[in-house]
C-alpha cells in the first residue's frame, strides 16, 4: 500500500513500458499484435514487475488498454524471466498460461480466475519441478474440462477459443501434485467438492503451509502426513469437529493456525474453554491464531470484577481469556472478529481483528481483504461508523486500507458500497490536512473505478458525494475527461434518482468553472450542452425550477464562457426556445434568470451567433429585462451586456421595425444610470477581453458606457483582484481612446478617468485569485 513516498523510479517505468509497449520493448507485428523486439533481455525483477503491474493497470485503471497477446511477450525465457507471477479474476485465460509454460515458475499465485479450464491444469505440471508457492483461490473451474475436451490437449491451443466457462459435468480426475516435489506452499481455497482433497495432496510430501478455505473434507487424518512440517494451516469456514481439533492438535509445528468462520450464525460447533486450552497447551511453536465467527462458552473468561487492574495488558499471565494464560509470550496476531472475546480488556496478543475499537477493526480489514471480503465487507462498515460517529484517528491507515479493498474487490458490489461510504467520511474536510495529494488522487481513482462499474444508486451517489469532498476542478484535473464522462453518463437517463442527479450536476458545473477553454471544447463534444439542456426540458414539464434546474443553466452559463463552440451547440439545441419558456413558467426565479442572462451574454460575445438573438421577440426580452431588480443589479447588467454587443455591431444589422433601435438604447442609459456603482457581485472575471472590445468605438456609446461603467465597479469593489488584471490585459490604454474620442459621452469620460485614477493608486501587490470569494455557481470569464 502507498503512504505519501513518490513511487519509485522502478514503478514509474514499468507503467510507462506498459502504457507504450510498441515505443519501448516490442513493435507491432502480424495481425496488430504486439511482439517483443529481438535486443530486448529482460531478467525476473523486471519481467515479474511488468506482468504483476499489468493485471494492477487492467484492474484498476479504466484507460489502459490490455493486449490480447501479452503474455506471448514472456514464453521465451532465452529473452525474459517470469519467476513470480500473480494474476486474478476473469483477464486470465488457458492460453495466458500456456504461453508463458516454458518459464522456470517459483511462484504462481491465481486468484478468483473463473476463466480458466483444466487446460491450465496441465499448464501447472510444466512448472512442477520448480514451483514453490501455488494459489488456486477461488477458481473455481480449473478442475473441469471445457465442453468435455480430454486433459492431455494439443500444445498448439493458443488461438483456440476458451472464453465459454468450463463445464461443471465434466470434472477432471487425471491431476494430480505427481511430481511438484519443491512445493511448499498451496492454497486451494474454493475447491470444489466433486474433488478430493485427500487423493490431490498425498503426492506432496513437503507442505509448510496449506489453505483449504471453504473445502468440504471427508475425513482429516490425512492432514498427519505434514506433522513434522506443517508450519501453517487455514481451516477457514470448515465445520470444526472432536476428529478435526484432535488432528490438528498433532501438527506440532504449527505457528499460524486459522480454524475461523464467516459468522457465529453458521456455527453448529461450540468453542470451549477446553478445547482453546488443549490448542495453546499442545500447539507451543504458535505465534498466530484466528478463532473468528466461533460461538465461545462463557467459561472461557475471567469474570469482569476478577480481571487485573489497570490499563489494558498483552502479558499472557494478565489475559482476560483464561486459555491463552498459558502462552508462554504474546501472538503476533489473534483473530476474534465476531467473538465475544475480542470485547475483554487483556488479550495477549499484538494484533488482534474484532470490532471493539478502531485498531481491532482496522486489523479485520487488513487480514481479510485479499480472501475473505464477506469479512472485510463488515469491518469496513464498522469503520463508517467510527468515522461517521466517533473520530478515526489511524486516518493514513484507514484510507489505504480502504482503497486497497475496493482495488481487489472492484467487483464485489458490497465492498463498493460500505467502502465508497467509509470514503466520503475519511475524505472530509476533518481529515484534509492530513492527506496528501498522491492519497487524494488514489481516492479519487478507486471512486470512479467504483462510478464506472456501478450503476446502482448507492454506490452512485457514495462516490459523487465523496468526489464533492476535493476541491474542484484543481485536484480532479488530472482525471478531467473520465469524470466528466462518467457524470454525464449518470445524468443520461430519463428520469434519475433526485439525489445523485442534484450531486451530479452540482459536479458538472463546478467541473466546467474556472478551467482552460481547450477542457470547456473538450466537455462540449462529450454533449455536455445537450445534456444539461435535456435536464432543462424535463424539469419544465415537471414544472419544477429547484437546484438541478439553477445548476443546469449555472454550468451553461460556465460552459459557454469564450467558447463559441458550445455557445453554437447552445443555440443548436434549441436553448433559446428553453430560455423563453423558462423565463415564462418562472418569472419570479431570481437566480435562474441571472444564470440564464450571463449564458447568453457569453452567446452574444460570438459575432457569428450575435445574428440569431437578433429578432423582435429576443431584443423585447432581452428589453425588458433591464428593468428587473432581481439578483441585485445582475439581471439588468447581464442583459444590457447582451444588448451592447448586439448594438456594437451597428443600425445596419438592425432590420426589425418594433422595437426600435434607438428606444432599446435609451432604455439601456436609464438601467446603466439606475445602478449602485459600489454594488457588490454574484460574478468572476477571468479576463476584461469581452468588455474591452467595446471600449475604442463610436458605433454604440451606450456599448461603450456599460463597459466602462462594468470596469469602474469591478476596480473599485474588488481593486487587488481586478486592477492587475486590467493593466495586464492593456486596459489602460483604451481607456484613454475612450477619452479621446469625440464620440464618447461625457459621463463615459468621466467614469474612465475614475477607473485610470483607481489603477494609478492601486499598488502592485501580487496578483489574488478569487478575493475569498466562492464562485462555484455564476463564474463569468
Amino acid at each position: 500500500m502507498s503512504g505519501d513516498n513518490p513511487e519509485s523510479l522502478m514503478t514509474l517505468a514499468t507503467v510507462f513500458c506498459l502504457r507504450n509497449l510498441r515505443k519501448t520493448m516490442c513493435y507491432q507485428g502480424f495481425r496488430n499484435k504486439v511482439c517483443l523486439r529481438s535486443d530486448i533481455f529482460l531478467p525476473s525483477e523486471i519481467c515479474d514487475k511488468l506482468v504483476n503491474t499489468y493485471m494492477e493497470l487492467v484492474h484498476t485503471d479504466s484507460n489502459f488498454e490490455p493486449e490480447e497477446n501479452f503474455f506471448q511477450l514472456f514464453s521465451d525465457p532465452r529473452s525474459t524471466r517470469l519467476t513470480r507471477v500473480q494474476l486474478r479474476e476473469d483477464f486470465v485465460h488457458d492460453r495466458d498460461l500456456e504461453a508463458i509454460r516454458k518459464q522456470d515458475l517459483i511462484e504462481l499465485h491465481l486468484t478468483y480466475c473463473n476463466n480458466l479450464s483444466s487446460r491450465s491444469l496441465k499448464t501447472l505440471t510444466c512448472f512442477r519441478e520448480t514451483l514453490v508457492s501455488l494459489c488456486l483461490f477461488g477458481c473455481s473451474h480449473i478442475f473441469y474440462r471445457r465442453g468435455g475436451a480430454p486433459l492431455a490437449c494439443n500444445e498448439d491451443t493458443e488461438d483456440e477459443e476458451d472464453e465459454s466457462p468450463a463445464s461443471r459435468q465434466a470434472l477432471e480426475t487425471d491431476f494430480n501434485f505427481q511430481g511438484f516435489n519443491r512445493l511448499r506452499l498451496l492454497n486451494l481455497g474454493g475447491l470444489p467438492d466433486e474433488v478430493d482433497a485427500e487423493t490431490l495432496l498425498k503426492p506432496l510430501k513437503s507442505l509448510t503451509s496449506l489453505d483449504l478455505s471453504n473445502v468440504t473434507l471427508v475425513g482429516t487424518a490425512f492432514l498427519c502426513q505434514w506433522k513434522d512440517r506443517l508450519a501453517s494451516l487455514v481451516l477457514y469456514n470448515l465445520d470444526l469437529s472432536e476428529e478435526l481439533v484432535s488432528t490438528v492438535v498433532q501438527l506440532v509445528n504449527l505457528r499460524h493456525l486459522d480454524v475461523s468462520r464467516e459468522s457465529r450464525r453458521t456455527s453448529k460447533f461450540k468453542m470451549t474453554r477446553k478445547i482453546l486450552t488443549v490448542v495453546v497447551q499442545r500447539l507451543v511453536n504458535l505465534v498466530s491464531l484466528d478463532i473468528s465467527g466461533h460461538i465461545m462458552l462463557d467459561n472461557s473468561t475471567v469474570p469482569h470484577f476478577d480481571e487485573a487492574m489497570g490499563r489494558p495488558s498483552i502479558e499472557p499471565c494478565k489475559s482476560s481469556i483464561y486459555p491463552f494464560q498459558e502462552l508462554k509470550r504474546p501472538l503476533q496476531f489473534l483473530g476474534l472478529y465476531d467473538t465475544t472475546l475480542c470485547n475483554v480488556t487483556h488479550i495477549p496478543a499484538y494484533k488482534v481483528t474484532g470490532s471493539k475499537n478502531e485498531d481491532q477493526v482496522l486489523n479485520a480489514i487488513e487480514a481479510y481483504t485479499e480472501f475473505r471480503p464477506e469479512l472485510a465487507h463488515r469491518a469496513i462498515n464498522q469503520l463508517f461508523d467510527i468515522a461517521r460517529i466517533q473520530h478515526c484517528s489511524q486516518l493514513l491507515r484507514a484510507l489505504q486500507l480502504v482503497i486497497a479493498a475496493l482495488k481487489c474487490h472492484k467487483y464485489d458490489k458490497s465492498i463498493q458500497v460500505t467502502g465508497s461510504a467509509a470514503l466520503f467520511y475519511l475524505t472530509n474536510t476533518e481529515y484534509r490536512s492530513d492527506q496528501s495529494v498522491r492519497l487524494r488522487r488514489e481516492v479519487i481513482q478507486v471512486v470512479l473505478n467504483g462510478m464506472e462499474q456501478y450503476q446502482e444508486v448507492t454506490v452512485q451517489r457514495n462516490c459523487c458525494l465523496t468526489l464533492c469532498n476535493f476541491s474542484i476542478p484543481e485536484e480532479l484535473e488530472f482525471q478531467y475527461s473520465r469524470v466528466n464522462q462518467l457524470l454525464l453518463k449518470i445524468l443520461e437517463p430519463a428520469r434519475q434518482d433526485e439525489s445523485i442527479q442534484r450531486i451530479a450536476v452540482h459536479l458538472c458545473n463546478a467541473l466546467v468553472c474556472q478551467v482552460d477553454n481547450h477542457h470547456k471544447e473538450a466537455v462540449g463534444k462529450m454533449g455536455f450542452v445537450k445534456t444539461m439542456l435535456n435536464l432543462i426540458q424535463k424539469k419544465l414539464q415537471d414544472r419544477m425550477c429547484d437546484q438541478v434546474m439553477e445548476f443546469s443553466w449555472s454550468a451553461l452559463w460556465n460552459i459557454t464562457d469564450e467558447t463559441p463552440d458550445n455557445c453554437q451547440m447552445f443555440l443548436n439545441c434549441r436553448g433559446m426556445s428553453l430560455f423563453l419558456e423558462c423565463l415564462q413558467e418562472f418569472p419570479d426565479k431570481q437566480e435562474l434568470h441571472r444564470n440564464m442572462l450571463g449564458l447568453l451574454g457569453n452567446v452574444a460575445e460570438v459575432k457569428a451567433l450575435r445574428p440569431q438573438l437578433l429578432t423582435p421577440q429576443f431584443i423585447t426580452v432581452f428589453s425588458n429585462l433591464l428593468d428587473s431588480k432581481a439578483d441585485g443589479i445582475e439581471v439588468s447588467y447581464n442583459a444590457c451586456g447582451v444588448l451592447s454587443h448586439i448594438m456594437f455591431d451597428g443600425p445596419e444589422v438592425w432590420s426589425m421595425d418594433e422595437p426600435r433601435r434607438d428606444t432599446v438604447m435609451d432604455k439601456m442609459w436609464d438601467a446603466i444610470q439606475s445602478w449602485d456603482v459600489s454594488s457588490r457581485r454574484n460574478i468572476n472575471y477571468r479576463s476584461f477581453e469581452p468588455i474591452l472590445r467595446l471600449l475604442p468605438q463610436g458605433i454604440s456609446p451606450v456599448s461603450q458606457h456599460w463597459a466602462t461603467w462594468a470596469l469602474f465597479n469591478l476596480v473599485s469593489v474588488y481593486p487587488s483582484k481586478y486592477c492587475p488584471l486590467l493593466i495586464k490585459e492593456g486596459g489602460i490604454s483604451l481607456l484613454e481612446k475612450v477619452l479621446e474620442l469625440d464620440s464618447s459621452q461625457p459621463e463615459t469620460k468621466d467614469m474612465a478617468r475614475k477607473v485610470m485614477e483607481q489603477c494609478e493608486n492601486f499598488k502592485e501587490d501580487p496578483m489574488e485569485t478569487n478575493h475569498g470569494q466562492e464562485v462555484n455557481y455564476g463564474q463569468r470569464g
